[in-house]
This record gives structure tokens, C-alpha cells and sequence, in this order.
């Protein structure tokens, strides 16, 4: 079997590989299988196939890798969950102290969810529109608006 075939081979098979691993690493000797396949039908030697290979992978290595870093250190854009719901408004449903009460985030169609206020002291009457500070569990720690 010819040596071009062989890398041919290798190429498609880290490639296919990295579809379901989705590591970065093993498309970058795809790839550098894929580019000494091409050398290698050109008909270079085997030591100089080689040579190109690691060449290849160790440049792709030193290119993607700091790429992959950046994105994966990024923060993120947008807050899931409960975490999504810090700093929006809500609506008390019923009175909110230090000890208890009822809000509901999200507007008409929300969730009705516990809530205390943020500071013990504050009692918050019904009707009034509040700021979700934290959540602990399953209650809103809210306090009024301005």
C-alpha cells in the first residue's frame, strides 16, 4: 500500500475520532495527517513524511490550543436557572418580611415563588414591586424598588 494511502487512512479516522470525542487534539493530527498525505503523494521520503507530520501537529498544537484556552476561560454570557433570575423584578403577592411571604418573578405569567426581605427589619406590603437580590434554596431574598 502506498504511503500516501496509509496517512489517508490515519487522517480519516482521527477525524472521524474527533467527531466524538470533541478534544481539539485529535483533529490537529488529522489535519497533519490530511497535509502529510498530500507530501507524501508528491513523493517525499518517509523521514521527511514524518518530519512534516510532527512539524504539522506541533504548530497546530501551538495555534489551536491558546484559541480553545480563550474560549473556554471566557465568562459566561448569560446566567441559567435560578441565577437568571438575580436582579430581576418581581411582584409581592403577599406581605414580605424577614420571616416569610409570596412574590412572583416574571411578571403575570411568572412564578410564584417563597420570599424574605433582604434586610429582617423591612416588612414589604402586597402590590409592591420588589428587586430579587439572591436566592437561597428556594426563596428570593428581595428588596423594594426605589
Amino acid at each position: 500500500m502506498e504511503a500516501w494511502l496509509i496517512w489517508l487512512i490515519i487522517a480519516a479516522v482521527l477525524l472521524v475520532v474527533e467527531m466524538f470525542t470533541l478534544t481539539a487534539a485529535l483533529g490537529v493530527l488529522g489535519v497533519a495527517a490530511l497535509i502529510t498525505a498530500g507530501l507524501a503523494a508528491l513523493g517525499l521520503p518517509i523521514p521527511i513524511q514524518l518530519l512534516a507530520f510532527t512539524g504539522t501537529a506541533a504548530l497546530g498544537v501551538l495555534v489551536i490550543r491558546p484559541l480553545v484556552r480563550r474560549q473556554l476561560l471566557r465568562p459566561q454570557r448569560q446566567r441559567f436557572g435560578v441565577d437568571a433570575l438575580i436582579g430581576r423584578p418581581a411582584y409581592v403577592v403577599s406581605e414580605v418580611s424577614g420571616m416569610d411571604g409570596r412574590v412572583r418573578i416574571g411578571g403575570i405569567g411568572g412564578e410564584e415563588w417563597t420570599a424574605r426581605s433582604y434586610d429582617d427589619n423591612l416588612v414589604i406590603p402586597a402590590g409592591s414591586t420588589v428587586d430579587v437580590l439572591e436566592i437561597s434554596g428556594s426563596t428570593a431574598l428581595v428588596y423594594p424598588r426605589e
